[in-house]
């Protein structure tokens, strides 16, 4: 995810000041890992207080989220030249994670606006920082 000025996605939406959600869903992703990466994404304190400190979330500033789907991020090049997706979600599995990631970060309060999912997209973004931070949440075992 990227801190920015703003950002849109063409087609899609476009968000003010916030965070730019760049979201990778693996084929061992589950609902328990969207609903907890909603929640790291709205409470991660990357915002800046009065005294330039990071101490303010997206909830505290109000600021509102672009989410991209982008299976890219699941790239293995450990082999070769050409990426690997192997480990991607296959889009029946990845849609519904991606739509429930968005639906989370709403009903914590946030402001979502979404990419079209599986389209080809165009991003433009300014980032505010620059801070760009990756999550990943582990499949919690039990």
């Amino acid at each position: 995810m990227q801190r920015v000025a703003r950002a849109s996605s063409d087609p899609g939406g476009s968000i003010g000041a916030g965070l730019l959600v760049l979201l990778g869903v693996a084929d061992t992703d589950g609902a328990d890992e969207a609903d907890r990466l909603a929640g790291k994404v709205a409470r991660l304190r990357i915002f800046e207080n009065e005294a330039g400190k990071f101490d303010r979330n997206l909830l505290d500033t109000g600021g509102s989220a672009l989410a991209i789907s982008q299976f890219t991020l699941i790239a293995d090049t450990a082999k070769g030249n050409r990426p690997s997706f192997s480990h991607a979600a296959r889009p029946e599995q990845a849609e519904p994670l991606y739509e429930r990631f968005c639906s989370v970060l709403r009903d914590l309060g946030v402001s979502v606006e979404q990419g079209v999912f599986g389209a080809r997209m165009r991003i433009e973004l300014v980032n505010d920082g620059p801070v760009t931070i990756g999550l990943e949440v582990e499949p919690q075992r039990a």
